[in-house]
C-alpha cells in the first residue's frame, strides 16, 4: 500500500511538472523578412500544439535588433543563420572557414561564452549566397559551377546588391577564387529587381540567396560554389539558457528544423510572397502536412 502511494505521489509530481512546463510562455522573435516570419510561425505553432503558451514578437528588425532582444530577455528565441552569427555578431570578417560544422562550432562557442546564449541543431536550410543564371545561359556557356562561370565571365553581365562589391564573399572573392571578371556590373539594391533584370535579359548573372522562391519558380540555375567561396548560412534557433534546458522544447524545435531544407523553404516563401498567404497560415498547413501537429 505504501509503495502504491509512493508511486502515485511521484506520478502526480511528474504530471504537475509537465503541466508547469507547458504553461511556460515562450517569446518567439524574428527578423524582418518573409523567411524569418514563416520559420518563427513554424516554431510558434509547433510549440502551441504541444501545450505551450507562445507570445510572438515577429518582425523586430535586423540582425542586431533581434540579437539584443534575445540578450535582454525580451524574447526567448529566434531563427538565425550561422554565417550571420559569424560575420555580423562575431564580426569575424577575416575568417575564411567554410566548413558548416566548424562554423557552427565557432559561433556556438562564442555565443555561449560571450552572451550565455546557445544554438540548437541546425535545420536543412542553408540560405547563403546563390549565383544564378537563366537556363539558356547555362546551356550556351556550359555553366554548372562557379569555376565554369569564371571562364565565361568576360562575356556576361552581373547584377548584384550594393554590398556585393566590397565583400570577399562577393565580387572580390569571385575574382580571387574563380578568376571572374565580368563584362559589366549593375547594382540593384532590391533583390526582386535583380530577378526582374535577369528575366528581362538586362543581365546574364545575378546574386541572390539559396531559398529565394524565384529560383525554383523561374527554373533559374544556381551554380555550384565548387571551391567553397561562400560561408555557410545554416538556419537554427538561437535560444536563452532556460529554453536550452527544457528537453521538450528543444525536441520540438529540432523536429521542425529537420523538416526544412532549401527547396521546402523556397516553396513556403513563394506561398507568402506570390500567393499572398499569411505566414501563420502557411506554417500551420506545412506542420499539419508533415504530421508535426494534429
Amino acid at each position: 500500500m505504501r509503495l502504491l502511494q509512493t508511486v502515485l505521489a511521484a506520478a502526480a509530481m511528474l504530471a504537475t511538472g509537465l503541466s508547469a512546463a507547458s504553461a511556460q510562455t515562450i517569446k518567439i522573435g524574428s527578423k524582418n523578412f518573409t523567411e524569418q516570419f514563416v520559420v518563427a510561425e513554424l516554431y510558434g505553432a509547433a510549440l502551441e500544439a504541444a501545450g505551450f503558451k507562445v507570445e510572438r514578437k515577429i518582425n523586430l528588425g535586423g540582425t542586431l535588433v533581434a540579437h539584443e532582444a534575445l540578450k535582454s530577455g525580451a524574447i526567448d528565441l529566434y531563427p538565425e543563420y550561422t554565417g550571420t552569427g559569424l560575420n555580423a555578431v562575431m564580426k569575424a570578417q577575416g575568417v575564411t572557414e567554410t566548413d558548416p560544422e566548424k562554423v557552427r562550432g565557432m559561433v556556438k562557442a562564442f555565443y555561449e561564452k560571450e552572451f550565455n546564449l546557445t544554438w540548437l541543431k541546425p535545420s536543412g536550410i542553408n540560405n547563403g549566397y546563390a549565383i544564378v543564371v537563366r537556363p539558356e545561359t547555362a546551356k550556351e556557356f556550359n555553366l554548372k559551377t562557379l569555376s565554369d562561370l569564371g571562364k565565361a565571365s568576360s562575356k556576361l553581365r552581373l547584377g548584384a546588391g550594393t554590398e556585393f562589391v566590397d565583400r570577399r564573399d562577393g565580387i572580390k572573392g569571385l575574382k580571387e577564387v574563380y578568376g571572374a571578371e565580368f563584362a559589366e556590373f549593375k547594382q540593384f539594391a532590391a533583390l526582386r529587381l535583380r530577378y526582374e533584370a535577369l528575366n528581362q535579359k538586362q543581365i546574364e548573372v545575378a546574386n541572390g540567396f539559396s531559398t529565394d522562391w524565384q529560383i525554383a519558380a523561374e527554373k533559374f540555375v544556381a551554380l555550384d560554389d565548387d571551391k567553397a567561396l561562400f560561408p555557410p548560412y545554416f538556419l537554427a534557433p538561437v535560444v536563452r539558457p532556460e529554453i536550452a534546458a527544457n528537453e521538450k522544447i528543444v525536441a520540438i524545435l529540432d523536429k521542425v528544423g529537420a523538416a526544412l531544407d532549401n527547396p521546402t523553404m523556397q516553396e513556403l516563401n513563394r506561398q507568402v510572397e506570390v500567393d499572398k498567404k499569411e505566414p501563420r497560415t502557411v506554417a500551420a498547413a506545412f506542420l499539419k502536412a508533415k504530421g508535426l501537429v494534429n
